[in-house]
């Protein structure tokens, strides 16, 4: 079964206005000075070319640093699945003080004219409104848009089968280090041929290794050995890339850190990792179908392997009915 459905002609239009009407929340991600963000939003209308957002009413106000004619993605969760497209910011419209009469705080000055009072003031072009302080971001509307199945959303352990390596590195720029662009087990042969151990203590260290423990098309679990001395924290964006399966291209992508959680021996910190940035491009929503794969062959060699184990165990619990009989006998 496909994983990844695209929707075109009228459909995207129908789940925009379905957005609209339930106030589905919606994430919107996008790069800004070489580090991907991410902000919580709700789709507000829904014009003939143009599609406007909010950033979600409960979340604290900030300021989204983004400009006209960037690229965004967008996933919003609903029904049978999540649905993601790509699109660019078209204009933005900031809360800005206006003169208004008729506005309840407004009012007539001695001289007649109109005091105080406020109402959205429209901005666009690429060199006006930098930043969205409260009003809405005009999007394109989307041509397209894909559902990725709910369930390749949910994680899945990494089979007792494999030993999945990940690199990870700071993502402070938009670039993947030198020693990273290849797999994990190069990477590996590597360092053992220029006699420099994986663990060694270093000052700095440009990326580290760790073992992936389970996966989503949403996120994924990282242990990571503390002898290394990982300098991570939450909230802090990365760049990590594996190999899913032997023999197999590598798969690199970026993810912010949820959560860190020491393993009860001490010895690992377990990553609690977001994916981010896939929905923003038509290479990464690629990237979102092969980890979509991924999630699928995982979960089939594990529940392969717990068949396996099932009629083993029934075989092994099977009571012979003649030698039952003989030695009853």
């Amino acid at each position: 079964m496909n994983e990844v459905v695209m929707l075109r002609g009228a459909e995207p239009r129908e789940i925009l206005e379905t957005a609209i009407a339930e106030k589905v929340p919606a994430i919107m991600s996008y790069l800004s000075k070489g580090k991907w963000h991410v902000a919580k939003v709700v789709l507000t209308n829904l014009g003939a070319s143009r599609l406007s957002v909010k950033i979600w009413p409960k979340d604290k106000p900030r300021p989204v640093n983004i400009h006209v004619h960037q690229p965004v993605g967008v996933s919003l969760k609903y029904g049978y699945g999540k649905f993601v497209f790509d699109t660019t910011v078209e204009g933005l419209e900031q809360s800005a003080p206006v003169p208004s009469c008729e506005s309840k705080s407004g009012g007539r000055g001695q001289n007649g004219s109109c005091t105080g009072g406020s109402r959205t003031a429209p901005t666009g072009g690429p060199e006006r409104g930098k930043e969205s302080k409260g009003g809405a971001i005009v999007l394109a509307v989307p041509e397209r848009i894909e559902i990725v199945q709910r369930r390749s959303y949910y994680r899945v352990d990494v089979p007792k089968s494999l030993k999945v390596k990940v690199l990870l590195w700071h993502r402070g720029q938009n670039y993947v280090p030198a020693d990273v662009a290849c797999s994990p087990d190069k990477q590996q042969d590597s360092s053992a041929s220029t006699g420099v151990s994986a663990d060694a203590n270093e000052e700095t260290r440009d990326y580290y290794q760790g073992r992936l423990v389970d996966i989503s098309a949403g996120g994924a679990q990282i242990a990571v050995d503390t002898a290394q001395k990982p300098d991570l924290r939450k909230g802090q964006f990365i760049g990590l890339t594996f190999t899913p399966m032997p023999y197999e291209r590598p798969l690199i992508f970026d993810a912010q850190i949820r959560n860190i959680l020491p393993t009860a021996d001490s010895q690992n910190i377990c990553l609690g990792l977001q994916i981010v940035g896939l929905e923003a491009s038509s290479e990464g929503r690629q990237i979102l179908e092969r980890l979509c794969e991924v999630v699928e062959r995982y979960f089939q060699i594990n529940q392969s392997g717990a068949k396996q184990q099932e009629m083993k165990g029934a075989s092994e619990n099977t009571i012979n009915p003649v030698g039952n009989s003989e030695n009853a006998g």
